[in-house]
């Protein structure tokens, strides 16, 4: 009997270690409204990997994030990174640039946008580690040409799977984009 309970008791504390594990590495979010439109639709089900930036590297642009918005009366956003720290964005004729601090201007090749901005932006100079976000449907998402950009521990996490509904299951969207 002894030997029963102390097995119970080391399962339980796997089983518990596990789960608290992976409610740290992973979450879900569902996706709310059509600012992420085409790749993402509203109440699309996403897995978040929460380890991906706290342990492996830095955020990327191209990167699909999660993370808490600066009205924090909102639930979490879902946006693509575009600018990176030090780095200023402009768009002009739907076309989004990006200013590196070498004064070279990048723009952007980005195949998951289907309707490019209708509204040049000009922006400021994005602080040390901050985050110029943007939706894939620029005409219709709440994103940093408000005004905001995203602080790094801001960050919930990268989006991973996309797991409901079942015709749209596989491995979310996320585009390396050229820095």
């Amino acid at each position: 009997m002894k030997k029963f309970s102390r097995d119970v008791l080391i399962i339980l504390i796997i089983a518990a270690v596990i789960f608290f594990g992976s409610q740290t590495m992973i979450g879900k979010i569902v996706v709310n409204g059509p600012s992420m439109n085409p790749g993402f639709h509203d109440r699309q089900q996403l897995v978040v990997n929460k380890a991906v930036y706290k342990f492996f590297r830095e955020p990327e642009r191209g990167d699909v994030i999660i993370f808490h918005p600066p009205d924090i009366q909102q639930g979490d956003y879902i946006k693509r990174i575009i600018g990176l720290p030090g780095e200023t964005i402009e768009i002009k004729d739907g076309i989004v640039y990006i200013h590196k601090e070498n004064g070279n201007v990048l723009p952007l090749d980005e195949p998951y946008v289907t309707k490019p901005a209708t509204n040049a932006f000009q922006g400021n100079k994005i602080p040390e580690n901050e985050y110029f976000v943007l939706g894939d449907n620029r005409n219709n998402s709440s994103d940093s040409r408000h005004g905001w950009t995203l602080p790094r521990q801001d960050i919930v996490g990268k989006a991973w799977l996309a797991i409901w509904p079942p015709t749209k299951w596989g491995l979310a969207a996320n585009y390396p984009l050229p820095e």
